[in-house]
């Protein structure tokens, strides 16, 4: 999808064809649309895949009329009606005359500055207009990173109920991915500040500097959570252990006291001449025997219970 945007009278505005100044998004593009754009703004091929690659790590590339910044941006995907938290390579490629967003999918890092609600945003400002993009991509994965730790909450409350740590796994998978994107947009960050392909103004790299704090802070804050997320790894599987042996002892409990009946009866079972047998010739005889066995059941299970194998 190719959408076209430009500052026209202080306001967004989407327009068909590009111009001088304005903001190109690609969003899944297809080949033959990066064909197009390679020869039309002579970008190469790679720079303009690269992004459409899960894997691509975070980079700055300079080349002689245009320059690359490659950084990993915070996502939401849906499996089993749930949501669990990704990341996804964002490319920027600022030109002389424009600048070019390349992305696997639409990202809210991006659909607030084509919605318009993004304050001081001038899409011929390229500086100042990658700056608040970065700084929209921190304060993204601040976000779900506060809803991630509440999410690690509820898991928390249910541990005594739970049988299965999927959920945990999965959180503690979004904040290693969150840790490791962020810190390579951190390396990025620090290069932009010395970068001189990109003109920064006073203001801008007051911006640049307060992305970079943001970006520092939501490191701390996935750190934090991830070792939060491990003790209450460490505690589940502590839980279920506990709650394993608990079955296994009462399970064993019930095995030898349900044998000690089971030995009786087997005894008499046999095929031997019953003349042999105490109590085999008494009319009360079977009786006799089932009681004698119950009681000796009960003994048992009321010393091993004594003894809290319960």
């Amino acid at each position: 999808m190719v959408r076209i945007y430009k500052t026209i009278d202080g306001a967004i505005h989407q327009i068909q064809e590009p111009e001088e100044g304005c903001w190109i998004a690609l969003t899944n593009p297809t080949a033959t649309e990066i064909f197009e754009f390679s020869e039309k703004f002579d970008i190469e091929v790679d720079d303009l895949r690269s992004p459409l690659d899960e894997e691509e790590r975070s980079r700055i590339e300079v080349e002689d009329n245009y320059t690359l910044i490659l950084v990993d941006v915070p996502m939401i995907e849906e499996r089993n009606d749930k949501d669990w938290y990704g990341t996804i390579p964002l490319g920027i490629i600022v030109t002389g005359s424009m600048i070019i967003t390349i992305c696997l999918e639409d990202t809210p890092v991006l659909t607030r500055f084509m919605e318009g609600r993004v304050r001081s945003f001038f899409t011929y400002m390229k500086t100042r207009f990658i700056f608040q993009i970065l700084y929209r991509n921190a304060s993204m994965y601040l976000r779900y990173l506060r809803i991630i730790d509440k999410k690690s909450e509820q898991v928390e409350e249910k541990l005594h109920l739970s049988t299965r740590n999927e959920e945990l796994i999965e959180l503690q998978k979004s904040l290693t991915y969150f840790i490791t994107s962020l810190r390579s947009n951190e390396v990025v960050l620090e290069k932009l500040l010395k970068i001189d392909s990109i003109k920064k103004y006073p203001e801008d790299t007051d911006l640049l500097e307060d992305v970079i704090t943001e970006n520092k802070q939501a490191i701390e804050m996935a750190n934090v959570y991830s070792g939060i997320l491990n003790g209450t790894m460490d505690a589940f599987a502590s839980i279920i252990s506990n709650n394993m042996n608990i079955v296994m002892k009462v399970l064993a409990i019930i095995t030898i006291v349900m044998s000690i009946p089971t030995i009786v009866f087997s005894a008499y079972g046999m095929n031997v001449a019953g003349s042999g047998m105490p109590l085999s010739r008494s009319p009360l005889g079977f009786l006799i025997i089932i009681l004698i066995s119950v009681a000796i059941s009960v003994v048992a299970a009321i010393i091993l219970s004594k003894k809290r194998f319960f």
